[in-house]
């Protein structure tokens, strides 16, 4: 291989090399708190129906990919930054769609005009509690 090539070569490696480092949980900033919990990257859809003062939005309801998971919250891609202070997220399990209550912890700018959404999760939503959500689909 000619000494351009490798070096053309070495420079891509290079540059992939800085965005999986600066995109894998295990060595991130984690903006700059530390992170009571590991992260596992998992990209799936989920459904973002907005909530205000206890009042759940359907008709603003989205769709978007999450980034990754805890066990007690998430984060998803935004194509733009959006003030959602409560939300219910539901996500696919085993063929049925489940709803979370969440709480907004971060929005953060990603680049390319792409946002993350970070969520703590609260608690489990029973779609019977709230015959709106059956509306909703995924």
């Amino acid at each position: 291989m000619p000494v351009l090539a490798k070096k053309r070569l070495r420079g891509v490696r290079n540059v992939i090399l800085q965005v999986i480092n600066q995109s894998c949980p295990e060595v991130s900033l984690s903006y700059g708190r530390p992170r009571h919990e590991e992260r596992v990257n998992l990209v799936v859809p989920v459904v973002v129906v907005p909530v205000e003062r206890g009042e759940l939005f359907t008709q603003q309801a989205f769709t978007a990919v999450t980034k990754e998971f805890s066990s007690t919250g998430m984060a998803i891609v935004l194509d733009r930054p959006m003030g959602l202070d409560e939300v219910i997220v539901g996500v696919r399990r085993v063929g049925e769609l489940v709803f979370l209550r969440a709480h907004t912890r971060h929005l953060t700018s990603i680049g390319g005009g792409f946002f993350q959404l970070g969520f703590r999760l609260t608690e489990v939503v029973h779609a019977g509690d709230y015959p709106v959500l059956e509306s909703v689909m995924l």
